[in-house]
C-alpha cells in the first residue's frame, strides 16, 4: 500500500465547493433529507445511507443544528424529500472529458435543461444512460487530519494518533481494511470499497484516530490528459454545474496536473 498522487484533483473540488459553502450547505442539507426519507428511519446507525450522508456533510463542516434540521425535515410535514428524487446526468465537454453528474430534483424538465444549457455552451455534449459511468469507478473516502485541536490555548492542537507518522498510517489503514491512502497536505485521505466506508472508518477510529468526514465518490479509471487551455474550459463548465442547485455531486476524468492546478488557480 502506498499514497497515491490524485490530490490536486481532490484539493480543487474541495475548494471549489468550500468556496460556495452557502449553496453546498443547501445541497449537503437536500442530501441528508432525502437519505433520511428513503431509509425510513431518522437514527443513522440504522440507516447507512443517512450515515453516509452525515459523515459527508460533516466533513465539509455542516453545524450540527443544520443537520438536525435536515432529518427532521424528512419526517415532518409539507414541503420535503418526498418531492425529490436522484438521477444522474453523463456527458462529454471540452477535449472529450467525460463528466458525470449526480442529481435530486423536483422537477426533471428543468435540471435536464439546465445541464442540457451547459454541456451546449462548453461546446461539449449530454449523453445517454451509461455512455460515460463505465470510465468512473464508485469508492469510499475518508478524510483524516494529521493533528487535532485540543481546546488547549497553549498548546491548540496535537498530533492525531498515528496519522501523525505516515508508516503507522499506513498500517493502521492496512489493519482497519482501507484500501488505500493519499497524503493530503494537512490530512490524509483513505479510500476504500463503497462497502466497507463505514466499517473501516470506525475500526480507524478504534485505533484512536479522529475522522473529519466520509463520502462515496466517483473516481476516473482512466484520467484524460488535456492542455491547459482546455483544462480552463472543462473547469468553467465543471463550475457552472456546481452552482446549479440541483446538482448535488460533479465528477469528471480531467487529469488535474501539478502544472494545470496552477493554472487554474491563477
Amino acid at each position: 500500500m502506498s499514497g497515491h498522487s490524485k490530490w490536486a484533483t481532490t484539493k480543487h473540488r474541495k475548494a471549489a465547493q468550500d468556496a460556495k459553502r452557502s449553496a453546498l450547505f443547501s445541497k449537503l442539507s437536500r442530501n441528508i433529507t432525502v437519505a433520511a426519507k428513503e431509509g425510513g428511519d431518522p437514527n443513522p446507525d440504522n440507516n447507512a445511507s443517512l450515515a453516509a450522508a452525515i459523515e459527508k456533510a460533516k466533513g465539509y463542516s455542516l453545524p450540527k443544528d443544520k443537520i438536525k434540521t435536515a432529518i427532521d425535515k424528512a419526517f415532518g410535514s409539507g414541503k420535503d424529500a418526498a418531492n425529490y428524487e436522484t438521477v444522474i446526468y453523463e456527458g462529454y465537454g471540452p477535449a472529450g472529458v467525460a463528466v458525470y453528474l449526480e442529481a435530486l430534483t423536483d422537477n426533471r424538465n428543468r435540471t435536464a435543461a439546465d445541464v442540457r444549457s451547459a454541456f451546449s455552451h462548453a461546446n461539449g455534449s449530454l449523453g445517454t444512460s451509461g455512455s460515460v459511468a463505465f470510465q468512473f469507478e464508485r469508492k469510499g473516502q475518508i478524510m483524516i487530519p494529521k493533528e487535532v485541536e485540543t481546546g488547549d490555548k497553549k498548546a491548540p492542537v496535537k498530533p492525531n494518533g498515528a496519522a501523525a507518522d505516515e508508516e503507522e498510517f499506513m498500517l493502521a489503514v492496512a489493519e482497519a481494511g482501507g484500501d488505500d491512502y493519499e497524503d493530503a497536505d494537512e490530512e490524509w485521505i483513505v479510500y476504500t470499497s463503497p462497502t466497507d466506508l463505514m466499517a473501516v472508518k470506525k475500526a480507524i477510529e478504534e485505533a484512536g484516530i479522529e475522522t473529519k468526514g466520509a463520502e462515496l465518490i466517483m473516481e476516473a479509471a482512466t484520467p484524460t490528459e488535456v492542455s491547459i487551455s482546455d483544462a480552463k474550459k472543462v473547469m468553467r463548465l465543471i463550475d457552472k454545474f456546481e452552482e446549479l442547485e440541483d446538482i448535488q455531486n460533479v465528477y469528471h476524468t480531467m487529469d488535474i496536473t501539478d502544472e494545470i492546478a496552477e493554472a487554474l488557480d491563477e
